[in-house]
């Protein structure tokens, strides 16, 4: 039986595009207008976070849409004052939606003396009041462990893989997904998978942090359509020299497919300058002007998936079943209606 209560939406100022997108399509969904909490989240002159919800929301069970993407700082803050505001309004449940969970590279102490800023940060979410957590293609599937609440943690590749079937459709055949490293095979082989294509590896050797050494394909890519995934592009670095490196072992050309994009420093420059075809990336991240007006970069909605399991999780359904292709298909309907 479903709730009484409607679920309700809070935005901080992380992605307010995205959150937008995901009330309409809830609205499409229930039938009847979801909208955003009108609330406002501002700064103090100092740099002070500091937010004001003006609807009642006392009894409710309540979203906050907030990816922590750069600034992480801030946009952390604001996630957790948000909560903390909510939880002192007497909200019923409080779940974050978070597309990019930042911070998540640092799951593991790669040294001596340094921290696990990723456990930290999930205890501080909890601390705050969140009592579950919703995202998308974690760094580290163990960081769900971090927490001692529910996490539900969303995967890209079956919007990827609608998306290569409908742009590669009668080419199927010369596919072949490259993991850019040995780390993130597990990600391009359920990729792969999906789509009934053989699997690659670039293996990288670094001397030293941020310069790559050496690039070494594991496969045969010769004539080859290649589709890189990974979780995250950054600088563009690693993404852009794997490529050159697959056209130098035969591929006919090259195309990558990346969850969250960071985009820092020059990596707009070279992926506009590079010999990869496209990059396709999801909203997890507020795209910036640059992204958007790169010829070569494109952006697939999450809005769709988000708000189904917005619903599932409110409704008390399966979250897992957003996995499959299948279920997602009707979902992003009209988008790849291709003859």
């Amino acid at each position: 039986m479903a709730p009484m209560n409607e679920p309700k939406l809070i935005s901080g100022n992380a992605n307010m595009p995205l959150a937008t997108a995901i009330a309409r399509r809830m609205s499409l969904h229930r039938g009847m207008s979801v909208g955003l909490v009108d609330a406002r989240v501002e700064r103090f002159n100092d740099g002070e976070i500091f937010v004001e919800v003006f609807e009642n929301v006392r009894g409710e069970d309540m979203f906050i849409i907030q990816p922590t993407s750069n600034p992480a700082n801030d946009n952390l803050m604001e996630l957790l004052i948000m909560t903390d505001t909510l939880r002192r309004s007497s909200a019923s449940r409080i779940t974050a939606v978070i597309p990019y969970f930042g911070y998540a590279r640092q799951d593991r102490r790669t040294k001596a003396r340094t921290p696990i800023s990723a456990k930290l940060v999930a205890n501080m979410m909890v601390e705050a009041g969140i009592e579950r957590v919703l995202t998308l293609d974690l760094h580290a599937a163990q960081i769900q462990g971090f927490f001692d609440i529910p996490v539900d943690n969303l995967y890209a590749s079956p919007i990827f893989a609608l998306d290569i079937m409908a742009h590669f459709k009668g080419s199927m055949s010369d596919m072949m997904v490259v993991s850019p490293d040995v780390g993130g095979v597990a990600r391009a082989r359920e990729l792969a998978k999906r789509i009934g294509a053989p699997l690659s590896i670039v293996d990288k050797r670094r001397e030293k942090a941020g310069e790559i050494a050496e690039m070494t394909v594991i496969g045969d890519v010769a004539g080859k359509k290649c589709i890189i995934v990974d979780d995250m592009c950054d600088t563009a670095g690693t993404l852009c020299k794997a490529a050159e490196v697959l056209l130098e072992n035969g591929a006919s050309e090259v195309h990558a497919y990346i969850t969250h994009g960071v985009m820092s420093g020059p990596a707009v420059d070279r992926v506009t300058q590079s010999v990869m075809k496209s990059l396709v990336i999801t909203d997890s991240i507020a795209p910036t002007d640059a992204v958007k007006n790169c010829p070569n970069i494109r952006i697939l909605p999450t809005a769709p998936m988000f708000a189904q399991a917005i619903l599932n999780i409110w409704n008390g359904t399966s979250v897992s079943s957003l996995f499959e292709t299948e279920t997602l298909s009707p979902i992003y309907e009209g988008m790849y209606q291709r003859s």
